[in-house]
C-alpha cells in the first residue's frame, strides 16, 4: 500500500519495503475495527511490536511530544524505563478508558503474574479527536472494539478512512490511517526496514503542497465551508524499525517525524497534538531477569542520519497515502466531506483553471484524476 509511486522530492534514498507498510519489519502487525453506524465513524486500530508475549517480552521504545495536545496514556513510562509491553491503541479522544480497560483485562489474562507476584502493566493507547465527523459524545468504542482490533492483527491491512481514522480529517479533507516503509541499506552486510504508521487529523487545507504545488489554495476556496477556525487537529505517528536502535536512538529518530509531518504544509498549531511512538524490534528485554548483565548490538550515531531521512520519507509518504486512500464520508451532520480525489475532480470541473497543476500533482502521487 502506501503511495503506488516514489515521491520526487523522498528525502531518503531507501526503496520501499515489499508491503510498503509498517508491517515490513519483522514482526510487526496491525488489526483494525471500523465502526460506522448512523452519526459514529469511528474505530480502533491496533499495532503489534511483535507477535509473541509483549509484557514477557519488551521492545526498546521512545517516544516525541512534538506539542502535547492530548490524552495519550503510556508514555510517562516509556521515557523513563525506554520499553513497550503491550500492544499500542489507536482510538478516538473519548475511547481511550475503555481502550485502557480492555488492554489491561487481555494483559492480565495471558500473564497472570501481573498485580500478583510481578509489577502491574504500562497500556499504551493513543487518540485524536474525531468529533467534527463523528459525534464523539456517544462514547461509541466498546471493549468488544478493542478485542477484535487486536484479534485482527495481521501483515496487510486497509488505509484511509478505516480503523480509528474512520473520523479523522487531514488538511480539512479526509484523513484517516497511513503507512510506508523504506529499505535501507548501510553496507553490503546490513539492511534495515524503517516503517510508519500514522493518524492524521491535522493541517489547514489552504497551507497543503504537493512537491511544491499548492493545490490546497485553490481547493481551501472552494470548500471554504469546511475550514477549521483553529488548527485544532492532530496527528499520531508510529515508528518501527529492526535496526538495534536503543531508546536515545529511538526518541532521536522520533523527533524527525516532524520534518514529513511539516512536508506537505503542516505548521503545528497551538491546540494540536502531534506525538510520535518509535520502538525497534531488535534486543528484545526480557521481563524476567536471567541474568545480572545484557549484552546488546547498538547501532554506531555515526551512520544513524540514513535512519533519520528514512524517517523523514516513510513520514511525508504515510500522511499522504492516507489521504489518498480515504474515501469521501458524510459526517455527522449529513453533510458529505470530501476526500483529496472527489475534491480535486469538483475542483477541475467548477475552476477549469487549476486542471493542469492539480493533474500534476495527483500523477506525482500516482492517482489520475
Amino acid at each position: 500500500m502506501g503511495l503506488s509511486v516514489k515521491l520526487l522530492n523522498d528525502v531518503s534514498d531507501g526503496v520501499k519495503g515489499k508491503r510498503n507498510l509498517i508491517t515490513d519489519v519483522a514482526g510487526v502487525q496491525v488489526g483494525q475495527v471500523t465502526v460506522d453506524q448512523g452519526d459514529v465513524h469511528s474505530g480502533v486500530t491496533a499495532i503489534l511490536p511483535h507477535p509473541g508475549n509483549l509484557f514477557r517480552h519488551k521492545v526498546p521504545a521512545a517516544s516525541c511530544v512534538i506539542n502535547g495536545f492530548g490524552k495519550s496514556v503510556g508514555l510517562v513510562q516509556i521515557d523513563e524505563l525506554g520499553t513497550i509491553e503491550t500492544p499500542i491503541l489507536l482510538t478516538n479522544t473519548f475511547g481511550v478508558g475503555t481502550a485502557l480497560n480492555a488492554l489491561t483485562k487481555q494483559m492480565l489474562a495471558q500473564n497472570p503474574e501481573i498485580g500478583d507476584s510481578t509489577s502491574t502493566v504500562n497500556p499504551i493507547v493513543m487518540e485524536c479527536n474525531d468529533g467534527d465527523v463523528s459525534n464523539i459524545r456517544k462514547m461509541a468504542i466498546t471493549e468488544r472494539n478493542i478485542t477484535d482490533a487486536v484479534a485482527d492483527r495481521g501483515l496487510t491491512f486497509e488505509e484511509g478512512a478505516v480503523g480509528a481514522g474512520r473520523g479523522m480529517m487531514c488538511y480539512d479533507l479526509k484523513g484517516g490511517i497511513g503507512s510506508s516503509s523504506r529499505v535501507v541499506t548501510v553496507d553490503s552486510k546490513h539492511q534495515y526496514t524503517v516503517g510508519s504508521l500514522v493518524m492524521t487529523n491535522y493541517g489547514y487545507l489552504t497551507d497543503f503542497i504537493v512537491n511544491g504545488a499548492p493545490v490546497g489554495a485553490p481547493l481551501a476556496k472552494m470548500l471554504a465551508e469546511d475550514k477549521k477556525k483553529e488548527e485544532k487537529g492532530s496527528i499520531i505517528t508510529i515508528l518501527a524499525t529492526d535496526a538495534p536502535l536503543n531508546a536515545r536512538q529511538l526518541k532521536r529518530m522520533a523527533k524527525r517525524a516532524t520534518v514529513g509531518i511539516n512536508r506537505t504544509g503542516g505548521y503545528i498549531g497551538n491546540g494540536s497534538g502531534e506525538i510520535v511512538l518509535a520502538f525497534s524490534t531488535a534486543n528484545q528485554v526480557d521481563h524476567f531477569e536471567t541474568t545480572e548483565f545484557d549484552t546488546v548490538t547498538r547501532f554506531n550515531d555515526n551512520q544513524i542520519d540514513l535512519f533519520f531521512r528514512a524517517t523523514a520519507a516513510v513520514v511525508d509518504e504515510a500522511v499522504l497515502s492516507s489521504m489518498v486512500h480515504a474515501e469521501s464520508v458524510v459526517d455527522r451532520k449529513g453533510r458529505l466531506r470530501l476526500n483529496l480525489v472527489d475534491a480535486c475532480r469538483k475542483l477541475t470541473e467548477q475552476h477549469p483553471e487549476h486542471t493542469q497543476m492539480v493533474t500534476q500533482a495527483l500523477a506525482q502521487l500516482g492517482v489520475v484524476l
